[in-house]
């Protein structure tokens, strides 16, 4: 297949197993992210909020273009130093990212898959070239920029937009007031849904794009209509699949969440993943939502927000890169060492 040799074919259908089985797990480790506010306010019924979620990921995923694919495909990891250990680095890479997410998904800590990915790249290709097969420049303007200021970002805007609703509605019936947010909070976690889909699944495309490249499969980057399909069906799977261990956390011990919470934190966390999206900026959907959850509790009181269990989530966003990274690293060197 592909004109390629058996050993090539073969290690090429690893790393889209492994890029398949990290999508699936991305799906299920992050439907809390779109869904666990609406599910928590009782927006929406658990059964339909999954199957809405895993609906609108697929078509995120299909419709929102690649910009954030050709990031992770080519912006990451410098290809000329990785040629002929390029399989083996992308197979560490993706075995970095699932362990960490199964720690922390075990944990029922909302960590980032997408930083997950990213570390695992940075800790395969280091290991197989040094700290020169790393685009540090790269790194820390589609990285490092996103990272710091998309969190901040979530709980500003949320804030801000929490600030403006309540002062819109201040006269209004408190009863009333939830009923009508609740069912606007179908659109917003629809909204949400897509936001996801369109930035998640696109760092997976990437990686198989970049293994397509690397195996001579095909002649540049550019994303292949059918790995675009493979991504979005794998995380809309893995969104219908459920994550509840996570959504409990989001959605109920962070802050205690009214209807108009969850809309105001939905809306800015998938307004602010689409902008990134557009840019190309793999941004962390659970850093943004979860900081957008924080800043909608902070403006009724600091003290609304559960700040032990926000620290505990905060801490798995440090530990992310550099944890997924080492287990990359290593992942790499047993798998050089086998001889794969």
């Amino acid at each position: 297949m592909f004109g390629l040799s058996q050993g090539t074919f073969l290690a090429l259908l690893a790393i889209f197993a492994l890029a398949v089985t990290f999508d699936y797990i991305n799906g299920f480790h992050d439907t809390a992210n779109a869904i666990a506010t609406s599910v928590a306010t009782r927006a929406i019924k658990p059964e339909f909020a999954i199957l809405l979620s895993a609906t609108a990921n697929f078509v995120g995923a299909l419709v929102f273009g690649v910009a954030v694919a050709t990031t992770v495909g080519s912006k990451i990891v410098n290809d000329n130093l990785i040629l002929g250990n390029g399989s083996t680095v992308l197979m560490a890479a993706l075995i970095g990212a699932i362990t960490w997410n199964l720690i922390t998904w075990r944990l029922s800590i909302p960590s980032s898959s997408s930083h997950a990915l990213i570390g695992g790249l940075i800790g395969g290709a280091w290991a197989a070239a040094g700290s020169g097969a790393v685009q540090w420049d790269q790194f820390a303007a589609k990285i490092l920029v996103p990272l710091f200021s998309s969190p901040i970002l979530g709980i500003v805007i949320g804030f801000g937009l929490m600030v403006v609703i309540m002062n819109v509605f201040v006269r209004a019936n408190p009863r009333h007031m939830n009923d009508r947010f609740r069912k606007l909070q179908i659109v917003s976690a629809t909204y949400m849904a897509l936001a996801h889909g369109s930035n998640d699944a696109q760092k997976t495309m990437g990686i198989m794009t970049l293994a397509l490249v690397t195996a001579k499969a095909i002649p540049d980057k550019t994303v292949p209509v059918w790995v675009i399909l493979i991504a979005a069906t794998a995380m809309s799977l893995g969104t219908a699949a459920g994550g509840w261990r996570i959504m409990k956390t989001m959605g109920q011990r962070v802050v205690k969440l009214d209807p108009v919470h969850g809309f105001a934190a939905e809306t800015t966390a998938a307004s602010i993943i689409m902008v990134a999206s557009h840019f190309g900026m793999p941004v962390s959907t659970t850093h943004v939502i979860s900081t957008a959850i924080m800043g909608v509790g902070t403006s009724d009181r600091i003290k609304a927000v559960r700040w032990g269990i926000a620290r505990s989530i905060v801490t798995a966003w440090v530990l992310t890169i550099p944890a997924s990274a080492i287990v990359a690293a290593a992942a790499y060197l047993v798998l050089h060492l086998v001889g794969v």
